[in-house]
């Protein structure tokens, strides 16, 4: 195959802009067919289409990159052939050769530090610098394209920037960029693709600094010493921004820092992990302790009901016993009026036999008349009798129901500590129901009511016991709190030095976010510099209210019976926003005031909170932790290489 460009005389003339799709599929034909060679050897690639210079090879990133910036130009430098035959290679090399790349272009990424001196002398943070900016001269200065612009253009050629900044002076737009890359080696990845990509155009620093040559289109390349310590706007806003290190330097810090952060995060693990361990087997003894007395209640209480069954059966049965006396006694008086009043009959008859009899006759009935009244007293004593007996048997019937309602009611709210307790007031109740039964004299229920006070008192012990236990864990919880806590503020602190990555990073809760309120005044304000100055003033503004602790854009309501504080839609200031500037300015505003209000609502003061940017929560230490490591991993594996 070979490696020269054709020059047929059908080539000596440029083709009309309607003809490139044409063209173009004459282009791809022609590389299908092997007319044209472009993979020089396994994963090295030129461009059939473009004079070889200085660098003849490709990677295959590379020249799709370059293909397809080629194809997609609008410099009028560019011919409509020119064009044409580089998207043609664009299509060729994504259909027809992107399998064949290898696994070196294909599966493996790239070292981007494989081709630099590690004592190379790099801007840092990472930055392009673009030149030769088309400008405009209108109203008394130079105006030209906005950065974003540019940027867009950057990205979707595949250098993904995160900021391009345009360079002002007094006069005006200048006609520079600064290009501002990922704090990463996927940044630096990208600048240098970046600059690889202008050189093997012809637009980069050599190209630009050649006094031979006329200088048309952007020229680009990454910013190093020279341009650092240069005369001039470039090295004026470079000095503001960035310093001067090597990449050993970077690669050194890093490493260090990581290490320092992962040893620091080590040991806090282990400590932890210890102290949790201990947790645990407090956690276990005080379970099985637990097990214990809730055994022991089970069989109090069975014991309880069987000797509550028995008081009941013994109190029934002395009820029956004092109806049965009484029922005795009266029957015996009665038998004993009736044998009187026939003694006395008895008497009357005799009264006449003679008066001795007599005599004795009215002296048995003066007897027996006052015997009658001693018997009608006492039979009135045994009725007052049997009322207090009847009375009191009711008072015992009702106090045992109550206890037994009582017994009931408390039984539904048993728990864990509630179970003591119910054995205390159960213990109390019997004692008295006991104190009540001896007072009738039995020795044996005075007795049991002893014992029962005594394991009365050993209950409160143990009550008092398991709250002084349940006391001293909650100490040791909210003391392991307070040091995870602490451990989470390093690790924040530690992650703050690295660049946010798609999954783990830190997040400033109740920063507000500067892009709406810019789109907003682009609308505005045509100059790309008014519209940044006005969009930065009103931020400040913003800002300052956020800060404000009177300002309270807010009001409680009642959502589901629960209480809630929502943004207050009728608020004067979020109205007045949300109508000069929209819906997206007022939704930034919120958002901070949200987030201010929950992470800090008495400071009003920006936090750095550890966030779980692929599920948009909190992350826990944990991921924290596997994060940092990873990392550590990485920075170690590419030490190693």
């Amino acid at each position: 195959m070979g490696g020269s460009v054709d020059h047929s005389s059908g080539e000596d003339t440029d083709i009309s802009e309607s003809e490139i799709e044409e063209y173009e599929d004459k282009s791809y034909q022609a590389l299908k067919s092997g007319k044209k060679e472009v993979k020089v050897s396994d994963g090295a690639f030129t461009c059939p289409y473009c004079p070889k210079k200085r660098k003849a090879d490709f990677l295959y990133k590379d020249i799709l990159q370059h293909a397809s910036g080629v194809g997609s130009s609008t410099s009028k430098k560019r011919s409509a052939r020119d064009k044409a035959n580089h998207l043609a290679l664009a299509k060729y090399l994504e259909k027809d050769m992107s399998v064949t790349a290898g696994p070196s272009q294909a599966t493996v990424e790239v070292d981007p530090l494989a081709d630099h001196d590690r004592d190379e002398m790099f801007v840092w943070p990472w930055i392009g610098i673009v030149v030769n900016l088309a400008t405009d001269f209108k109203d008394g200065r130079y105006v030209g394209k906005s950065g974003s612009n540019l940027r867009d253009e950057l990205t979707s050629r595949g250098f993904n920037p995160t900021r391009v900044r345009p360079l002002w002076n007094y006069q005006g737009h200048s006609g520079t960029a600064l290009v501002e890359f990922t704090k990463d080696w996927f940044g630096f990845k990208n600048a240098m693709s970046f600059e690889k990509a202008y050189e093997a155009d012809r637009h980069g620093k050599r190209d630009w600094m050649a006094n031979n040559t006329q200088k048309s289109d952007l020229y680009a390349w990454v910013a190093r010493v020279d341009d650092y310590k240069s005369d001039g706007i470039i090295g004026e806003n470079l000095r503001k921004i960035g310093d001067i290190r090597t990449i050993s330097d970077i690669i050194e810090e890093e490493v260090r820092k990581t290490s320092k952060l992962v040893n620091n995060l080590t040991n806090v693990i282990e400590v932890k992990n210890m102290q949790v361990k201990e947790m645990e087997n407090k956690f276990q003894e005080t379970e099985s302790s637990l097990g214990i007395l809730i055994e022991e209640k089970n069989k109090l209480h069975q014991a309880y009901n069987e000797e509550l069954k028995k008081l009941q059966s013994i109190a029934r049965e002395h009820f029956q016993k004092i109806l049965s006396d009484h029922e005795k006694m009266k029957s015996q008086l009665e038998n004993q009026k009736k044998e009187l009043e026939l003694r006395g009959k008895q008497l009357e008859q005799r009264e006449a036999q003679n008066e001795s009899d007599r005599k004795k006759l009215l002296e048995e009935l003066e007897e027996n008349a006052a015997q009658n009244s001693l018997i009608d007293a006492a039979s009135e004593e045994q009725r007052k009798v049997d009322a207090k007996v009847l009375k009191l048997a009711e008072e015992q019937r009702k106090q045992k129901e109550e206890l037994l309602n009582r017994i009931i009611q408390l039984e539904k709210d048993l728990d864990t500590k509630q179970a003591l307790q119910l054995e205390i007031e159960r213990l109390k109740g019997t004692i008295n129901v006991m104190k009540h039964m001896g007072d009738e004299g039995d020795l044996e229920v005075l007795q049991k009511a002893d014992s029962l006070n005594k394991l009365l008192r050993e209950k409160e012990g143990e009550l008092e016991d398991f709250d002084r236990l349940n006391q001293t864990l909650i100490v040791k919880e909210r003391k392991s709190n307070e040091e995870l806590q602490d451990a989470r503020k390093e690790l924040i602190n530690g992650l703050k030095e690295y660049p946010n990555s798609a999954h783990i990073g830190i997040k400033r809760m109740g920063e507000l976010d500067n892009k709406p309120f810019y789109e907003a005044m682009k609308l505005k304000y045509k100059h790309e510099a008014d519209a940044e100055e006005r969009a930065s003033e009103l931020c400040s503004l913003w800002d300052e209210y956020l800060k404000d602790p009177e300002w309270h854009p807010t009001k409680v309501i009642l959502v589901n019976g629960k209480h809630e504080e929502l943004i207050d839609e009728d608020d004067e200031k979020l109205n007045d926003l949300k109508e000069k500037y929209g819906h997206e300015v007022y939704k930034a505003v919120t958002t901070a005031f949200n987030e201010i209000n929950e992470y800090n609502a008495s400071g009003r003061y920006i936090t750095s909170e550890l966030w779980n940017y692929a599920e948009g929560r909190k992350a826990t230490l944990k991921e924290g932790v596997a994060f940092l490591l990873k990392k550590w991993k990485l920075h170690m594996e590419k030490m190693q290489r």
